[in-house]
């Protein structure tokens, strides 16, 4: 087949650091191509995932850093060049609308955001002639009326990702600066478990550096460090080295690409079990064999059937905040008021709860 991959024009394909849709669609790409497929990505210039490739924006314009402009003018150009092609599959939320003008190009979209928020109207508009395909289970029942064509779990290639041995003594938090993301909460358990802590995450927007700065850097000391964002290289390595991902999220996440990436590493976690994290913990995406060695070359009995324990005094504190249903606690205090708890639309939070959405 010939298949047009779209691509947002935020951040090239793969990322340089930060970018959970672009690194799913770096390993579509070229995963589509291995299997004989031919593609064309439409992304940015920048870009060097290793298919055919065509762009308008010589660079990325960065997340947050855009509006739908430019997200129109990457949308207006790929679809210049879709005829002949056997499907274009979509990631951009314009894209599945201009569509409409090419009746006979066969489109699919993914959603990689929450459909409980303004998203749902245009899913529900375009429905009738773009199949919308859901990244979880979980995603797709928050759907509605909107019908969802499959389901398809983002993936990894296991060899890509080297299993560790984890000695280096530490708990990770991998995720954007926002609080729907629990890195406060992870700073806090991690402390009382007596296990040091290391963050990494893009802090790039106006809302994630109001969140560092008022919330994270106070949590900072010598068993808290903060490493700001990482590329993947560096993030391979964190992962390898950790005792466990902790990953305590509030808000139900549509997949949650670094629990998989975890996992692929064997470096296990605790995660909190809100929306597609529950997709997670049914199945283990191809990794169970690959931790069952690694845990195996270790000298774990068990084999990797779960991740190695934590030490006993760590077990109950991190357990309690990573639980689904006991992480509903108040944010730490801010001059002197408590910050209120983001929805997963984004009404009802103060402005450092806002903005969490799958990227």
């Amino acid at each position: 087949m010939r298949i047009m991959i779209v691509a947002p024009p935020w951040l090239p394909v793969p990322p340089p650091g930060y970018g959970g849709t672009e690194v799913v669609l770096d390993g579509l790409a070229r995963g589509l191509r291995a299997a004989g497929h031919d593609v064309l990505l439409y992304t940015t210039g920048e870009s060097t995932c290793e298919v055919e490739r065509a762009f308008v924006f010589e660079r990325a314009i960065g997340v947050g850093q855009g509006g739908a402009a430019q997200e129109i003018r990457q949308v207006v150009h790929a679809y210049e060049m879709a005829d002949g092609f056997d499907v274009v599959h979509d990631h951009t939320l314009i894209g599945p609308l201009y569509s409409e003008r090419f009746p006979h190009v066969r489109v699919v979209t993914t959603n990689h955001g929450p459909f409980e928020s303004d998203l749902i109207d245009l899913y529900r508009i375009v429905a009738d002639r773009v199949r919308v395909i859901a990244i979880s289970r979980h995603q797709a029942s928050t759907a509605g009326d909107v019908p969802i064509a499959a389901v398809i779990h983002h993936g990894v290639e296991p060899s890509e990702f080297p299993v560790g041995d984890g000695s280096g003594g530490y708990v990770l938090f991998l995720g954007r600066m926002n609080p729907s993301k629990g890195a406060h909460v992870a700073a806090v358990v991690a402390r009382k478990a007596g296990i040091p802590l290391r963050i990494a995450g893009k802090c790039q927007e106006p809302l994630e550096i109001d969140y560092l700065e008022t919330v994270i850097k106070p949590l900072l000391g010598s068993d808290v460090e903060y490493l700001g964002e990482v590329d993947h290289a560096a993030k391979l390595e964190l992962l390898g080295g950790a005792t466990a991902l902790l990953n305590p999220i509030s808000w139900p996440e549509p997949f949650g690409m670094v629990m998989i990436e975890s996992l692929a590493c064997d470096a296990g976690g605790d995660n909190a079990a809100r929306g597609g994290t529950r997709d997670r913990r049914r199945r283990d995406h191809g990794v169970r064999a690959r931790r069952r060695a690694g845990a195996r070359r270790r000298g774990d009995p068990r084999g990797g059937d779960r991740p190695p324990a934590l030490p006993r005094r760590g077990r109950g504190p991190l357990l309690a905040a990573t639980d689904g249903r006991r992480t509903r606690r108040p944010l730490p205090a801010r001059d002197g008021r408590r910050m209120k708890r983001r929805d997963p639309a984004g009404r009802g939070a103060s402005p450092a709860c806002r903005g969490a959405g799958e990227r």
